[in-house]
Parts: structure tokens; C-alpha cells; sequence
């Protein structure tokens, strides 16, 4: 683990509690509002301040006058451990209020740790992380012989399936394709279970084990159960994301690859950061999953500043410098990371072949109205335009623009982007309670007037 302790971003430690309000906008498309059913928000949760995530630290409250007389150093030392295994616990969570009527704008209880367990993010998730071998066996009881009942997806890897660990644990496992000679599949394989057995954070898909049997390739992750970002997004879930639960699920993205980054043993770069890639839980929280592409970054103690290799990812993602140099760095997965937030903000994907030539790929479109001031043109219809929401677009896609730009040097660490995207939501909520906006989800006609 890096020595960044003393030094945790806010955006790194989830809150011990969800009482924080929401802003929340209402769907206008097609002339009329959606009842507050058709449109989706985060439950409600309140951000910590940077100060607050050692000051209200109950543990080190409670141990300061008992160990009042030990080795200041040592205590100092214990305090800062104590914090950042903090990190790694989820918050509780709560039903969803309504933020003009919940009465709770107010910092939450200082060291709350309810709700600490392994089914973070309402999760269906009981066993410990682990990289444990499974047997054959195990896979068939878990799936009923991959009945085609348990499918629940399909990608360039192979199958998804849903099973049933003997110990009741609900999980998803992946099934490689059986291809005669898949050196290229045995690699990435490899790669995922290499690259998940080494993290653990609250905004990655959590690693179950394998099962590497003859011409057979298996990843038991965990079973995230509302599907992914790329289906809310197209309304696949049978709802509507609202722009504050679109801000959250940018956040959690954004914690997760500044966690690979930055704490993990060895900087790690994703390489395919995209919205199928973001599954939902049932409380519109975001988890990063699928590390088939997933590197080592550079060593930086030996001044290497880049890893050559071969291009990997997804189009209408990619990093164009990556794409022309072959010089995979971090600041790869940030480009990516900007293509995602305009795909938040206008709901399109990366690349739309039906649109027009001058829509067809979604960043250059939404960049080019930006700059022409005319963001809030590219904010999905099926949103609210008030004033509150066209102030968070605009700040939004400076932030992607940033992310975006051709050389990788000038493109902001994903940390920083985690913190601007913090300041945006702390300014919209304060802009929501000044001008007394009701961000509900809709079914009212005063959304949005005071």
C-alpha cells in the first residue's frame, strides 16, 4: 500500500452515514413530467468534509485520554491506521427522502459505523473476499449445470450466469468461450484474476475465485443485481437516472479508478472504463467491474513514465495518444473517464451511427456545444433544464473537456477529478436550498419555481 495515508482524499472514505440530501430533477420530454416512479435518484447520504474524516473518528476519540500516556508517535500512527481501515466501510444505508421534506441537511452522527458488513451497497454478498480455487463441482451445483435460466449476460469474454454458493452467497460467474488454442483468452483471464486478487474497495466488484479446469475458464465475482450503467442510461431498468444520481454514479467511478491508481500495492490502469462496465446496485450505487484489460502501471521509483504495449479497450473510448504512441499511462483511463461524463450528461453513447455527421461521435459533439456555450443543449432530454441542473452540465463538461484533451500531460489526475466532482455536488445541493428549488423527481408542476 502506497505511504498516502496521512494525506486520504474525502473522496476516498465513503461517509458512516446516508443522511445527506439529494438534488433531484424532474423528467420534462415529450411536454409533460414523469411521475416520481419513472424517474431514478441516489438515497439520500451526506458528504463528509475533508476535516471531518479524522475529527469525527470515534474510535480515536475514545482511545485518545485511555492511551493518553503512551508514545505520542505511536498513537499518532495507530489514529491514522484506524482512519483508513475506515475507509474500507460502507456506509448505512437508508430508505430514500425526499430532500425538500426530510429535515436532515445536518452532519451526521461522528463515527458512525452501522451498517459495517459485507453487503456493502445492498449487495447480496456474505462469504469473504477471497482468490479461492472452486471445483467443477461447485460451478455445476452453483448454476444447475449452467441452466440457461441462470444467464444473465453476454459480452466478448463469454457468458455470465448467476449462481448459489453452498453457503447461500449469490454471485456472478463469468464462463470463458472454449476456443482450441485461445492463447489470447488464457491472457486475459489470467490478467482479471491477477488484477482482482489484489484490490478490494467499495466502488469495484468484489472477487470471489476461479476455476482454471482442463478447457475450462471461470470468475466468481460478486452479484451486483440492477444491471449496468449503458442499460439505466437507455431505460432498460424501466426507469429514468436523474442528473444527481447520474453525479453520483460519476463520483463512485471516479473514487474507484483514483483508488487503482493511487492505494493499491502497485498503480494499476483499467483500460476499459465504460458505461457496460459500471454495474448498478439496488441503491444506484456504481461499481467498476470486468479487469480483462487491466495493466500494471509504470514503476515509477525506476523513472518510467509509461508501459508500451499493445492497444486495448473499447472504441469511442480510447485514449487518442494511447492509440498513436502506444504508451499506456493512467491519465489513459482519464480520457475515458471524460467520455463517460458526457455519456452521463446527454445519455447517448460514445459513438451514435445513426445521428448525423456531426453528432456521430458524442464528445466531439458535446464539446463543440460547450465551447460554443450552448451545454445545456447537450443535457438528456428526458431531464429537467432548470437552473440548478444547466449550472452542474456546464461544470460537468469542463470537467470532461479537461479529461478529454489530446496530450495525456495535459489531462487532470483522476483524484482531482474526484474532487471537482464533489465541488459540483456540493454547489448544486447549496444552489437547491438557497434558491429554494424542490428537486423532486416529478409529478409536480412547481419543479424547479420557487
Amino acid at each position: 500500500m502506497h505511504t498516502h495515508s496521512l494525506s486520504i482524499p474525502p473522496f476516498y472514505c465513503p461517509s458512516t452515514s446516508t443522511t445527506d440530501e439529494k438534488m433531484r430533477s424532474p423528467d420534462s420530454s415529450h411536454g409533460r413530467r414523469r411521475r416520481s416512479s419513472d424517474i431514478r435518484s441516489t438515497p439520500d447520504r451526506f458528504a463528509s468534509s475533508p476535516i471531518s474524516v479524522f475529527s469525527s473518528s470515534s474510535t480515536a476519540s475514545r482511545s485518545s485520554s485511555h492511551n493518553s500516556n503512551q508514545n505520542p508517535v505511536k498513537l499518532a500512527a495507530k489514529s491514522v491506521a484506524e482512519v483508513f481501515i475506515a475507509c474500507f466501510t460502507p456506509p448505512e444505508t437508508k430508505p430514500m427522502k425526499d430532500f425538500g421534506n426530510s429535515g436532515e441537511f445536518k452532519h451526521p452522527q461522528a463515527g458512525s459505523n452501522e451498517g459495517a458488513s459485507v453487503n456493502s451497497y445492498n449487495s447480496t454478498l456474505t462469504k469473504e473476499k477471497g482468490d479461492a480455487k472452486f471445483t467443477l463441482e461447485e460451478i455445476f451445483k452453483a448454476t444447475r449445470n449452467f441452466s440457461p435460466s441462470f444467464k444473465i449476460g453476454q459480452g466478448g469474454f463469454g457468458i455470465v450466469y448467476k449462481g448459489r454458493l453452498e453457503d447461500g452467497s449469490v454471485v456472478a460467474i463469468k464462463r470463458a468461450k472454449k476456443v482450441l488454442g485461445n492463447m489470447l483468452g488464457d491472457k486475459q483471464f489470467r490478467s482479471e484474476i491477477q488484477m482482482l486478487a489484489r484490490v478490494e474497495h467499495l466502488n469495484l466488484v468484489r472477487f470471489y475465485g476461479y476455476l482454471e479446469h482442463e478447457d475450462e475458464r471461470i470468475v466468481v465475482v460478486e452479484y451486483v443485481p440492477n444491471g449496468t450503467l449503458r442499460e439505466h442510461l437507455d431505460c432498460m431498468q424501466g426507469s429514468i437516472l436523474d442528473l444527481a444520481a447520474r453525479l453520483d454514479i460519476a463520483i463512485d467511478v471516479a473514487h474507484a479508478i483514483t483508488y487503482l491508481h493511487m492505494y493499491t500495492d502497485h498503480p494499476i490502469i483499467h483500460r476499459d472504463i465504460k458505461s457496460s462496465n459500471i454495474l448498478i446496485t439496488d441503491n444506484l450505487r456504481a461499481k467498476v467491474a470486468d479487469f480483462g484489460f487491466a495493466r500494471l502501471a509504470a514503476d515509477r521509483d525506476s523513472g518510467a513514465t509509461h508501459v508500451s504495449t499493445q492497444v486495448k479497450g473499447t472504441a469511442g473510448y480510447l485514449d487518442p495518444d494511447y492509440l498513436k504512441t502506444y504508451q499506456l499511462t493512467e491519465k489513459s483511463d482519464v480520457y475515458s473517464f471524460g467520455v463517460l461524463l458526457v455519456e452521463l450528461v446527454t445519455g447517448r453513447r460514445p459513438i451514435e451511427t445513426n445521428r448525423g455527421h456531426h453528432e456521430r461521435v458524442t464528445a466531439k459533439w458535446a464539446m463543440k456545444k460547450f465551447i460554443e456555450g450552448d451545454a445545456i443543449l447537450t443535457l438528456d432530454p428526458r431531464l429537467e433544464r432548470n437552473l440548478v441542473n444547466n449550472l452542474a452540465v456546464e461544470k460537468i463538461l469542463e470537467l470532461a473537456s479537461q479529461c478529454l484533451a489530446p496530450r495525456r500531460q495535459s489531462r487532470p489526475s483522476m483524484r482531482r477529478c474526484a474532487e471537482i466532482l464533489w465541488d459540483i455536488r456540493k454547489d448544486s445541493r447549496d444552489m437547491a436550498a438557497s434558491d429554494g428549488y424542490l428537486l423532486y423527481s416529478g409529478g409536480s408542476d412547481s419543479v424547479g419555481e420557487r
